[in-house]
């Protein structure tokens, strides 16, 4: 043989043996991958009190540190699944021959055949995946040995009990201590930390409501190999085995609350990091983010309350539509029907109303089934609604296969249509722009589209505020007069002229303030004054506020305009905020799962506040400039002029809450849309209702009538533990005294503290106010009252406006 060639029968065998290990190492983690390898996680997500509300998650998962661990818990693994575990280095070799000679024995017997994973190569096949080849086992061998390198025998124990399959959708121990128990690993006691350590290879085989027996048997072997193992003595085997397996009923996994502002973070977070563990570190659902949101669990419960019973309120008298679906029942005993009717989206809303499915008629009573199989019975008397204009009632045209909704009521089952109407609400601080309160529909569940931030509507005489502030800004005062007259305005040769009317075709009322044109939202005074103005100058404030980019149009001044209840709500909470710029979010901050802030909302600088004590300087400031989009002395005339809204103009269904509040209804043509936005110095609401394919509401609709209702339901709750602050004047800003009607300067009478007085305080800037005519009223003052106090000191001695 030559030299050659036997040169070539050493190296063959070694280059196959080198592809081959190439081969089945491909794709694998490195080692230095595996030292930083952490489970996937989900993402939980905590309210402004720092309350969990929700996670995100697709796998029942807590993760627990190894040195939380109950040493007794790892002891009934390591028994149940590896006894060497600590000696072996990732593969036991005695257990694989063992195993082999048993399976060879098992062929001529009955007995099943047996596996020899350790636990380390357990956690290798969770990252190879369950392929059943001898492929995928050696892989999974040389991966078990990388593991053993990188990682301590600990923290390979770490990652085992955190990511093992354990059922009921639980992956690893804690979660599935919370699923079978209902409590944490820390409270389990030894026979429940026994039958956990059963469940690793085959969780349905050994379920404790369905397979006691099995499950028990299973159990007690398993304590007995602990005894054997020097983990625990005889008698605590003993009495570990005569406890009863007293686990609770599969529950499913807990859905995130369906309600429109999480599902708004949701979509943020996704943007921002990610949905899945290959989008990177920190993803939605597997980084185990640790998210703190703006959302106040008061004001959203009292929003989605408030905004339910509007809607329900708005449909109370109108006829039964009809079934919402219908599906196929099948033989009714097969058990076919509750899957498909699981599977029709059915707008609830409500905590006590249900989807449920006609399965029977006896005369007008219906038998009805539910998605869990159960079924009751809905009496015809309580489904006698009219059935759209046919003459017939709901019961009479009921027939099997209807799906319907129905709530529980003191005497029975009663049939519930889901509104038609929908609409959007949001809640904004003030002072920072953060979101409190979401509502986007009348149930998020069935309606995915957020009517808050998606849907662009008309605002209708919400916008108008924005005409009269900029008219503020440009000559006008509240107490300019304005006529409430016939307004026409040439367009084009081919349009000819436009001629505008008041809402209702009220009747002109001639000379009148601008504040009370504002306060009684008079359209005919409202273009007239932005004619005067200038739309250019109009279009330019809406989209410095954010609200939208028009045309200088006239009609843009009366809300044709479209724009959503997100944008309109901020645009209100920058001129409640002295005209700054406030940018709305849902979440303050973001930590990974180590809790290191990885996205701040707020990232402005500021040194010295975390100062021990007080250096005796000026007080620490955030760094940042702020931006002005409006004068701040135009805000607050404005916002003053909407407090008129309230006390005396469209608004004064709101009056009963009897605290400082500004605001502005909006009705748009049709009416389709009925609007209200405001609210306090604290906080400003914005909301509207409306068909989502628009037509009108009927003529009886109004912002006053309609839309504000439902903010005072929702300011009663939700304001209650806020404080009644006046809106702070800003510098610059000269309340003078004048007759509420005419706008003129009034001497020797002071404002009563009624919601019509014939005086009132108003907001000037300087050099704006009426004039003075002559010094008689002086002296008119000086008679009835000796010397003549200034307005300063009469609104000290009355502790402000109010």
């Amino acid at each position: 043989m030559s030299r050659r060639r036997l040169l070539l029968l050493i190296l063959l065998p070694l280059l196959l043996a080198g592809g081959f290990y190439w081969q089945a190492t491909k794709g694998l983690p490195s080692e230095s991958d595996l030292a930083a390898f952490s489970p996937a996680l989900p993402s939980m997500v905590r309210d402004v009190n720092g309350e969990i509300v929700t996670s995100y998650t697709r796998e029942r998962r807590i993760f627990v540190p190894y040195a939380e661990l109950p040493p007794r818990l790892v002891q009934a693994y390591i028994s149940a699944e590896d006894k060497t575990f600590f000696e072996h280095g990732g593969i036991d070799w005695l257990g694989i021959a063992s195993a082999v000679v048993t399976n060879i024995e098992s062929v001529f017997t009955d007995r099943p055949p047996v596996g020899a994973s350790t636990i380390t190569q357990q956690v290798a096949k969770s990252l190879v995946g369950n392929e059943v080849s001898l492929w995928r086992k050696i892989r999974e061998a040389i991966l078990a040995r990388r593991l053993e390198s990188a990682l301590t025998k600990q923290e390979i124990l770490e990652i085992y009990l955190n990511q093992i399959f354990l059922g009921r959708n639980a992956y690893g121990v804690e979660a599935a201590a919370q699923a079978y128990f209902g409590k944490s690993v820390d409270r389990l006691d030894l026979a429940e930390m026994a039958y956990l350590a059963i469940l690793p290879k085959a969780p349905s085989t050994y379920d404790p409501i369905r397979r006691r027996d099995r499950a028990l048997a299973r159990r007690d072997y398993v304590l007995r190999q602990m005894a054997a193992n020097g983990y625990i003595s005889e008698a605590e085997r003993a009495a570990a085995a005569a406890m009863p397996l007293a686990a609770i009923p599969n529950r499913a996994l807990p859905r995130p609350r369906d309600d429109y502002f999480i599902e708004e973070v949701r979509r943020t977070l996704i943007a921002r990091f990610g949905e899945a563990q290959e989008n990177g570190p920190n993803s939605v659902y597997g980084g185990g983010l640790w998210v703190r949101t703006s959302l106040d669990p008061v004001m959203q419960a009292a929003a989605e309350q408030a905004m339910r019973d509007g809607m329900t309120r708005y449909e109370a008298n109108r006829p039964w539509r009809g079934p919402i679906a219908r599906i196929e029942l099948g033989a009714i005993d097969s058990g076919a029907w509750p899957g498909r009717l699981s599977g029709t989206l059915v707008p609830l809303g409500y905590p006590n109303w249900a989807k449920a499915v006609v399965l029977a008629k006896s005369g007008l009573d219906a038998r009805i089934g539910f998605t869990d199989g159960s079924s009751g019975t809905l009496p015809g008397r309580l489904a006698a609604r009219p059935f759209k204009a046919s003459g017939r009632s709901a019961a009479q045209v009921l027939r099997p296969g209807d799906v319907i909704a129905v709530a529980r009521t003191p005497a029975g089952w009663a049939l519930r249509q889901p509104p038609e109407i929908s609409g959007g609400f949001v809640a904004e601080e003030v002072a920072s722009g953060r979101i409190r309160a979401m509502v986007g529909g009348f149930d998020a569940r069935a309606q995915a589209f957020n009517r808050a931030t998606q849907a662009n509507r008309q605002p209708g005489s919400t916008f108008k505020p924005i005409v009269y502030a900029t008219a503020m800004d440009n000559g006008f005062t509240p107490a300019s007069i304005v006529v409430d007259g016939p307004y026409c305005v040439f367009q084009t040769k081919l349009l000819g002229t436009k001629c505008f009317k008041n809402f209702n075709n009220l009747r002109s009322a001639g000379p009148q303030t601008l504040r009370w044109g504002l306060e009684q939202s008079r359209n005919l005074m409202t273009v007239r004054v932005a004619d005067a103005t200038g739309m250019e100058r109009i279009v330019a404030q809406a989209k410095a506020l954010g609200i939208g980019e028009y045309q200088p149009v006239l009609s843009i001044a009366l809300g044709a305009g479209e724009t959503t209840v997100m944008k309109l709500t901020n645009a209100y909470a920058q001129i409640f905020n002295d005209g700054r710029r406030l940018e709305p979010g849902l979440i303050d901050y973001v930590q990974d799962r180590s809790g290191k802030v990885i996205w701040r909302r707020d990232n402005r600088g500021c040194p010295g506040c975390n100062a021990p004590d007080w250096n005796g300087g000026p007080m620490p400031r955030p760094q940042g400039r702020v931006v002005q989009v409006m004068d701040p002395r135009t805000a607050y005339q404005i916002v003053h002029v909407m407090e008129g809204v309230i006390q005396r103009g469209t608004g004064t269904v709101l009056a009963s809450l009897n605290r400082p509040l500004a605001g502005k209804t909006g009705t748009t043509n049709g009416p389709n849309d009925v609007w209200f936005v405001g609210g306090t110095p604290d906080i400003v609401a914005g909301l509207y209702l409306g068909y989502d394919q628009p037509r009108s509401l009927g003529s009886y609709a109004q912002g006053g009538t309609t839309a504000a209702p439902i903010w005072r339901q929702w300011g009663q709750v939700a304001l209650k533990d806020w404080p009644a602050l006046p809106f702070a004047i800003p510098a610059g800003v000269r309340m003078v005294r004048i007759d509420r009607r005419s706008g003129k300067r009034v001497f020797g009478v002071w404002p009563d503290p009624g919601p019509r007085p014939a005086v009132i305080w108003e907001a000037f800037k300087p050099d704006s106010e009426p004039r003075r005519i002559n010094r008689a009223q002086d002296v008119l003052e000086r008679r009835s009252g000796g010397r003549v106090r200034s307005d300063a000191e009469f609104l000290e001695a009355e502790g402000g406006i109010y």
